[in-house]
């Protein structure tokens, strides 16, 4: 039986660059300097530069980051 996106796995928090960049439909590169300009959402795990899959989302929806604002 398929399942319903209620039974669907849950998300996890954050996603790589690269599953970021991919649902941006940018390139990794690109994904890489727009992060770096602040412009993509990020946390550094260790080595790892993670992306906060409900800031991207809000971001995307046009919501404003109230810490990034200020």
């Amino acid at each position: 039986m398929a399942k319903t996106k209620e039974q669907a796995a849950p998300k996890p928090a954050t996603m790589s660059m690269d599953d970021a960049a991919r649902e941006l439909g940018i390139s990794r590169c690109t994904a890489y300097q727009c992060a770096k300009l602040g412009q993509i959402p990020t946390i550094r795990l260790g080595r790892r530069l993670v992306v906060p899959r409900a800031r991207l989302e809000a971001m995307l929806r046009g919501e404003v980051d109230q810490k990034a604002a200020a």
